[in-house]
C-alpha cells in the first residue's frame, strides 16, 4: 500500500469519524423523528424508498449544521446561533430537500407516462380522510378543554407555539420536569381520547 493511500484511507477516515462523533442528541432527535418525517416527504416526493433519502440527507445537513452552529464565522460574518427548535428545524430542512426534489427535471419523468398517473395518489386528503381528520381534532379540542388550565395552557405552549420547557416553566412558575409533566398527561389524555374515539 502507497503513502498516498494510507493518507487517502485517513483522510476518508477522519470524515467518517466527524459523521460517527457528531453530537449524540442529533442522532437522537433523528432517530426519535426518522419515521414520522418519512412519513412527513412520502407524500410530498410520491414515493417512500425517495423520502428516506431525503430524510437521510437532511439528517447530514442537520448534523454538518449544529456543529458549525457553535462556531464562529469568518470575520465577515457574524456568529451563527444554536439551534433553538431543532425537530422543527429537521421538518424545515426535509421539506425544502423534498420541493428541491420535486423541481428537478428527474422527478416530472414519472408523470410524463399516463400510465403511472393512474397509480399515484392524489395530492389533497379524500373526502372520507377529511372527515375522519375532522373527527379526531374536535376529539382532541375536547380532550384539550377538559384539562386544568395549566395542563392544556403548557400543551399549546409546547406543540402549538413551539416554546422549549424551559419557557414554560418560567411562564408557569414551575420546575422544567414538572412543566414537562404537564404536557406529557396532556398528551396521554388526548391519545387516550383519540383511542377510545378508535374503538
Amino acid at each position: 500500500m502507497t503513502d498516498s493511500a494510507v493518507s487517502d484511507r485517513q483522510s476518508a477516515t477522519g470524515e467518517m469519524s466527524c459523521i460517527v462523533t457528531s453530537d449524540p442528541t442529533d442522532l437522537e432527535v433523528y432517530l426519535s423523528h426518522r419515521a414520522a418525517l418519512i412519513d412527513y416527504a412520502a407524500p410530498i416526493v410520491g414515493c417512500r424508498a425517495r423520502a428516506e433519502d431525503l430524510v437521510q440527507e437532511a439528517f447530514i445537513r442537520f448534523s454538518s449544521r449544529r456543529r458549525r452552529g457553535d462556531t464562529a464565522a469568518g470575520a465577515n460574518g457574524p456568529r451563527r446561533q444554536p439551534i433553538a427548535h431543532p425537530v422543527s428545524y429537521l421538518y424545515r430542512i426535509v421539506r425544502n430537500l423534498a420541493l428541491d426534489w420535486l423541481r428537478r427535471p428527474e422527478a416530472s419523468v414519472e408523470t410524463r407516462d399516463p400510465a403511472t398517473l393512474v397509480h399515484m395518489s392524489a395530492p389533497t386528503a379524500t373526502p372520507e380522510q377529511t372527515v375522519l381528520h375532522r373527527d379526531q381534532l374536535r376529539a382532541l379540542a375536547e380532550a384539550l378543554a377538559e384539562l386544568p388550565e395549566r395542563t392544556r395552557m403548557a400543551f399549546n405552549m409546547h406543540r402549538l407555539e413551539g416554546r422549549s420547557l424551559e419557557q414554560i416553566a418560567d411562564h408557569l412558575g414551575v420546575s422544567v420536569v414538572r412543566a414537562h409533566q404537564l404536557v406529557k398527561d396532556a398528551i396521554r389524555h388526548g391519545a387516550a381520547r383519540l383511542d377510545a374515539q378508535d374503538d
